[in-house]
């Protein structure tokens, strides 16, 4: 069939008229949000779009909180195009979310330990975060090489901030506080310090305190580490009785709360398991990855008859199905997302004293995508209230007691931690 124009009289054939309109648009998007770019646009770019184009049509507010969406496209697109490494896209990536001023929204690349963890947590979740790239997970599974640390920087210095318990690097005895120099004598990365050195010691040159005579030589054997066990085992490596002026005070340290295993591990440990017989309870929800149930604080106001058993050599054993006994909960900056939701609780119902530093106020719902050369865009997709009314998003939780905590040469010293046992035995 022929198409006239009014004035012209020239005809089109409207398959042509098809192809005319195809050839003028620069991207087009596939049913599942991957884009295909023209022929010469960069990998960069064809990423950078997919990002854009990934927010624009899941961020929660139609609004963009206020900023041209659009237009920061126009900007931050050439700076894109011009990128030759993925560190380098990646930071121009991130400039342009950070406009949005929103927490749960950020860009990661393989090449930072978060990237896996936020697979591991998303991956039981989200169909399409099953497929892992074979470049980046040849044998197929979700692991990487690693210690087991967490970092800060501060003044252009690198320091550990955590140490995950049971892991390497605890087992190699670093430190909160410990200042990271290099590694095998090359700058230290996060995840490429570490790969395909499974089982191979590494050398990792620190600094205990700001006297650079203190520097030393730690050596660490890496492992293969599974983002989907690696927050439970911690949690489980935690877990202990710490014996003060005669009481017995139980500690864990959630690392995770993303998944329900870890409030049925911590159930499992205060009613029958290692915490049963505490007199009282430190719950660290310091830094990590929040995701917390909501029915996660019920174990603390619940009511419930106890069960006493006893056997034939007339041994009882009581067991309460809550807990009633002191409970404080540690929180800091690092204290995100649901972390946060479970502090306020904690301070509505008066269940105990929260200590530490200010939450960040980072409470919106999150969720991850796989961009199509492997990254992964950690995104806002939904905004969250409490009791209606309550938006924690910019505000954070303040501790009824606060103790500040520079990690830099702490040298393992944790008055967070000391503070909180100190109000548990009083």
């Amino acid at each position: 069939m022929w198409t006239r124009l009014p004035k012209s009289g020239f005809r089109f054939n409207k398959k042509w008229l098809v192809l005319l309109i195809f050839s003028s648009l620069t991207v087009l998007w596939l049913w599942g949000g991957v884009p295909i770019l023209s022929k010469v646009a960069s990998p960069q770019e064809k990423v950078f779009e997919q990002v854009w184009k990934t927010v624009n049509d899941n961020f929660f507010d139609p609004k963009f909180n206020g900023v041209d969406w659009q237009a920061l496209q126009e900007k931050y697109r050439p700076q894109a195009a011009k990128t030759r490494s993925r560190e380098e896209l990646s930071n121009v990536i991130n400039q342009m979310l950070a406009e949005l001023k929103t927490s749960h929204t950020r860009f990661y690349t393989p090449d930072e330990t978060a990237y896996y963890q936020l697979l591991g947590i998303f991956q039981p979740r989200i169909r399409e975060s099953q497929k892992l790239p074979k470049d980046i997970f040849p044998r197929g599974k979700l692991e990487y090489s690693g210690i087991g640390i967490f970092t800060k920087k501060v003044d252009n210095k690198l320091f550990i901030s955590g140490v995950l318990e049971g892991t390497p690097a605890a087992q190699a005895s670093l430190q909160i506080g410990d200042e990271i120099l290099s590694a095998d004598g090359q700058p230290f990365q996060a995840v490429r310090s570490f790969a395909d050195k499974v089982g191979t010691p590494v050398k990792l040159m620190i600094q205990k305190t700001a006297d650079p005579s203190t520097r030393q030589e730690v050596t660490v054997t890496p492992k293969l580490l599974d983002p989907l066990t690696l927050f439970l085992d911690v949690q489980k490596a935690s877990t202990q009785i710490i014996q003060r002026n005669g009481k017995k005070i139980g500690y864990v340290h959630l690392w995770s709360y993303a998944g329900d295993q870890y409030q049925e591990q911590l159930e499992e440990d205060l009613i029958y398991g290692k915490l049963w017989n505490a007199d009282g309870l430190v719950l660290d929800l310091r830094d990590g990855w929040g995701g917390a149930p909501l029915t996660a604080l019920n174990i603390y106001t619940a009511r419930g008859p106890s069960l006493t058993s006893i056997g034939r050599d007339g041994r009882r054993m009581t067991y309460q199905p809550s807990w009633n006994k002191p409970v404080v909960m540690l929180v800091n900056e690092g204290s995100r997302s649901a972390k946060e939701i479970l502090a306020y609780g904690f301070q509505q119902y008066k269940i105990g004293k929260v200590i530490g530093t200010k939450t960040p106020g980072a409470v919106v719902a999150g969720r991850a995508f796989l961009m199509q050369d492997g990254s992964l865009l950690y995104l806002a997709v939904a905004d969250v209230y409490l009791d209606d009314t309550l938006r924690l998003e910019g505000k954070g939780v303040t501790p009824d007691i606060e103790v500040p905590f520079s990690v830099e040469y702490a040298q393992g010293k944790d008055p967070q931690k000391e503070r909180a046992i100190a109000e548990v035995v009083r």
